[in-house]
């Protein structure tokens, strides 16, 4: 992809003010976006709202101390108060042994690939609010549904460039579409709420806006009539549009740095059984169109496809250079953009293994149980694994929905709970996760 030349001009005198000021060595970065967003709550405008804003970063090191900072002036003025402030906070900053830029032979090499990030679509204020309106009214025509959250669409473009005082330089674009609606539903007094909510790369790509709202409508009423239900021990089902909180605690127990400090509950389970046989998690970062998707990662290094779970066996830890360092390995594409700190940990485009059985499937092979639709305030304990959450969804028994279910808690050990994880194979592929429904069997439910 080509640099705007305005962005490379900018990052390369922040550089060269920096190396002036004293600096060994340094990373800097632009980041731009625009955003506009039409919000509309039982058939009027709530509000329209249009963001522009461009900021440059800078990350400075002196032997082996550090320091970040941020500023929105890009003017020649404002890029050298930025690199002398930052330079200047790098000397009384404290050591830091495993800092520093990531090693050249670990850097992205060109030409960028493709990846489809960037539509040329740019939908007028007018559009989205049109998109809003038609997606609330959809999901307030279900019977049943007698109030609304809200419905919204929205449009983001941004734009992002990186460099690095040894010479790397790359750039990144990105759009974002997004279209939503939130309905109320009340029966008897009492009220229930759902949502449908997309996003999507590329305009086109997104569902129609009476789709969404239907579905959000027709999901908020189906959970009117929800009662509690005895405590006990069921097989468990959880939805594929949230069973991706399920497994979200094994990104931050497989960090590099996670694992460096001692506050993972994986932290002895590299190269062991971890899941199921069979489990797989897939990742890969050049999913055209994909919403995970990159060619370099924060520090500019190479990313590629790679299993962490494989055959249940976890594979890897997450890596970037600083947490690379301190466990004597070498890092692997995870490092996330720090932009005004140091880089974070994370992943791009993941995907879960689908089973053999749909959801019907699932609850006919389990017979009775608790199917999770909704989830709220979770509980986690990083060191021993132990993990509880609120849900609502649905008692099923002889295969088939009962009734609604809602104020009851499952909980048990990520360990046990991973370990009997099988996959449904309904896939959902909002996000950057493509993962089916899950089931766990003989799952603690609290109830009444």
């Amino acid at each position: 992809m080509a640099f705007d030349a305005d962005s490379h001009a900018a990052l390369a005198a922040l550089i060269d003010y920096a190396r002036k000021a004293g600096a060994d060595a340094s990373e800097a970065s632009l980041a731009a976006r625009e955003a506009i967003s039409a919000e509309v709550r039982m058939g009027e405008l709530e509000g329209m709202e249009r963001e522009e804003g461009r900021s440059v970063a800078l990350r400075a090191f002196i032997g082996k101390r550090q320091a970040a900072a941020s500023s929105t002036d890009l003017s020649a003025k404002g890029l050298q108060s930025l690199a002398e402030r930052t330079v200047a906070m790098a000397k009384a900053a404290p050591e830091d042994k495993y800092c520093g830029l990531l090693e050249e032979h670990y850097l992205a090499r060109g030409p960028a690939p493709d990846l489809k990030q960037s539509d040329t679509a740019r939908p007028s204020p007018q559009h989205l609010l049109d998109l809003a309106m038609r997606c609330e009214a959809a999901s307030l025509a279900i019977p049943g549904i007698v109030n609304s959250g809200g419905g919204g669409a929205s449009s983001e473009v941004s734009t992002f460039t990186y460099a690095t005082s040894s010479g790397f330089e790359a750039s990144e674009s990105a759009t974002s579409y997004s279209l939503g609606a939130q309905p109320v539903a009340e029966k008897d007094g009492e009220m229930e709420r759902d949502y449908e909510w997309r996003t999507k790369r590329f305009f086109a790509d997104l569902p129609d806006a009476e789709l969404i709202g239907r579905i959000a409508g027709e999901r908020t009423a189906r959970r009117l009539g929800a009662r509690k239900v005895a405590s006990t021990k069921a097989p468990v089902i959880f939805e594929n549009r949230l069973a991706g909180r399920i497994i979200s605690p094994l990104f931050s127990a497989i960090s590099g740095s996670s694992v460096a400090r001692g506050v993972s509950f994986l932290k002895d389970k590299l190269g062991q059984r971890v899941f199921a046989e069979g489990f797989r998690i897939h990742e890969d970062p050049f999913v055209e169109r994909g919403m995970g998707s990159r060619w370099f990662d924060g520090e500019g290094g190479a990313v590629r496809p790679m299993a962490l779970i494989e055959d249940g066996v976890l594979t890897t830890w997450l890596l970037n250079s600083s947490a690379a360092r301190q466990l004597g390995l070498e890092p692997n594409g995870h490092a996330t953009t720090g932009h005004g700190g140091p880089p974070g940990i994370g992943t791009s485009n993941l995907f879960v293994q689908p089973g053999q059985h749909d959801l019907a499937g699932l609850m006919r092979e389990a017979g009775k149980g608790l199917f999770v639709t909704d989830m709220f305030s979770p509980s986690l304990n990083m060191n021993t694994g132990d993990w509880s959450v609120g849900v609502a969804g649905y008692w099923f028994e002889s295969g088939a929905v009962v009734h609604p279910v809602s104020e009851v808690t499952v909980a048990g050990n990520l360990h046990d709970i991973f370990a009997r994880l099988r996959c449904g194979s309904d896939l959902d592929n909002r996000g950057a996760l493509e993962i089916p429904s899950l089931i766990v069997d003989d799952l603690a439910i609290g109830g009444v």
